[in-house]
C-alpha cells in the first residue's frame, strides 16, 4: 500500500489546492476507508464562499461511500465490518462526553465533531474529510454496510439527501399513512423528500419549484410526486387548496432556503398542521405570521442532519432499488477538479444547473 494520498484542501475563502498527506497507521480500534465517491453539500459551498468554518486548512466532504482498506480487530468486532466491505459513514461521530453525546444525540455534539467541518487537516492523522483518496475512521466513527450492487451515485446519498429526508419528514415531521405533504423547493433535498414521504405512507405529495426547475420536475415525477406546482405560474397556497379540496396539507417541508417560502408555509397547512424546516437561510430573518401559527395551533419544527435510525432506513430504501435515486447525481468531477465541483454545486458555472454534484477521487 502506498504511503501518501491526495486530498483537496480548503486553505481559505475560494482557495483550494491538492496536497499530499501521510496515510495513517491503523490500530485495533480504528480504520481506514478508500473513498469511492463523496457528495458536495450546500454547506461545502458556503464554507468555500467564506461562511461556516474557522478551522482552515480543511479537507471538506462529509457525504461519502467507500471500501474499508484497513480495520482494527476491535473496530471490526464492534462495527460488524471487515476489510473490503463497502460502507457509508455518518457525518457526525461526536466527542462522546458532552451531554448530547451521552444522551445518544451525537449529531448534536457540542463540539460538532464530524467529517469535513470542524477538524482541521493540520490535526493528525489529517484525513478528516472525504475530498480525499482516503479517510481516517476513528473509534467513534459510525459505519454502515451497503450493497456493492447499488450504484455509487445512489449509495453516496445515504448519509446525506435520503438519510436526512427520512429523519426530517418521517421522524421529526411525523408523516404517516394518508397524509398530504407539500415540499417547498425542487432541489436535491426536496426530491429526496418525495421518497421519504412516500415511504412513510403519505397519500399525496406535492412539490413546488420555478421555471428553471423543468428537469427537476421530471425527476420529481419519476420519484413519485403526485402534483407539481410552478410558483411562477400559480400561487402555491391557491394550488394546494385546489388539490386538497380546501383541506390543505398535513405537513409542509421547506427545503428551499428561501425566506419567502418559509413565510408562505403557514398558508399551506391545515389547523394542527406541521411545518418542518431544515433550511439554512444565510442569517436572513424570516417573517412568520404567528397569529396564524397560534390560532391554528401549527407546529414549526427545526431539523438538522441524519442519525442512526434514519441512515438504516435510508439504506433499506436504497438497497431496494425502488427509486432511480442515482439519477439525482447529475455531475461528477475528479479529485483534481474538486474546486470546480464546489463551484458547480454553488451554481457559479454558467450554463450548469446540477441537482447533486459528487467527486470521484479515483479520477
Amino acid at each position: 500500500m502506498k504511503k501518501t494520498c491526495r486530498a483537496a484542501v480548503l486553505k481559505g475563502v475560494r482557495d483550494m489546492e491538492i496536497q499530499e498527506f501521510p496515510i495513517p497507521k491503523i490500530s485495533e480500534d480504528d480504520a481506514l476507508l478508500k473513498v469511492e465517491m463523496v457528495g458536495v453539500c450546500g454547506t461545502d459551498t458556503h464554507m468555500y464562499q467564506g461562511s461556516g468554518s474557522n478551522v482552515w486548512p480543511l479537507i471538506m466532504g462529509h457525504e461519502f461511500v467507500g471500501t474499508i482498506e484497513e480495520i482494527g480487530a476491535v473496530k471490526a468486532q464492534i462495527s460488524g465490518c471487515k476489510k473490503g466491505d463497502r460502507v457509508v459513514v455518518e457525518s457526525r461521530f461526536g466527542c462522546g462526553v458532552c451531554e448530547p453525546c451521552i444522551r445518544g444525540k451525537y449529531n448534536q455534539c457540542v463540539h460538532k465533531l464530524g467529517y469535513g467541518f470542524m477538524v482541521s487537516c493540520d490535526t493528525p492523522p489529517h484525513l478528516w474529510g472525504a475530498y480525499s483518496e482516503y479517510v481516517y475512521l476513528p473509534k467513534r466513527a459510525i459505519l454502515h454496510k451497503i450493497s456493492k450492487d447499488v450504484p455509487l451515485k445512489a449509495a453516496v446519498l445515504t448519509c446525506a439527501v435520503l438519510g436526512d429526508s427520512v429523519r426530517w419528514l418521517g421522524h421529526i415531521g411525523g408523516v404517516s399513512l394518508g397524509d398530504t405533504v407539500v415540499i417547498l423547493g425542487a432541489g436535491q433535498q426536496g426530491l429526496g423528500g418525495i421518497v421519504a414521504a412516500k415511504e412513510a405512507g403519505a397519500k399525496t405529495v406535492i412539490i413546488t419549484g420555478r421555471n428553471k426547475d423543468k428537469e427537476r420536475f421530471k425527476m420529481a415525477e419519476k420519484l413519485g410526486a403526485d402534483h407539481i406546482i410552478n410558483i411562477e405560474k400559480e400561487d402555491e397556497a391557491a394550488a394546494v387548496k385546489r388539490i386538497t379540496d380546501g383541506e390543505m396539507a398535513d405537513i409542509a417541508f421547506d427545503c428551499s432556503g428561501s425566506t419567502a417560502a418559509m413565510a408562505k408555509s403557514t398558508e399551506l397547512v391545515k389547523k394542527g398542521g406541521v411545518i418542518v424546516t431544515p433550511g439554512m437561510y444565510g442569517g436572513k430573518k424570516t417573517p412568520i405570521d404567528f397569529d396564524t401559527v397560534v390560532f391554528n395551533e401549527i407546529q414549526i419544527r427545526g431539523a438538522h442532519t441524519h442519525n442512526l435510525a434514519s441512515v438504516k432506513a435510508a439504506i433499506d430504501i436504497i438497497n431496494s432499488r425502488k427509486y432511480p435515486l442515482e439519477e439525482l447525481v447529475t455531475h461528477v468531477y475528479g479529485l483534481s477538479q474538486a474546486e470546480l465541483a464546489v463551484q458547480a454545486a454553488g451554481y457559479e458555472i454558467e450554463g450548469e444547473f446540477p441537482i447533486k454534484v459528487a467527486i470521484d477521487p479515483s479520477k
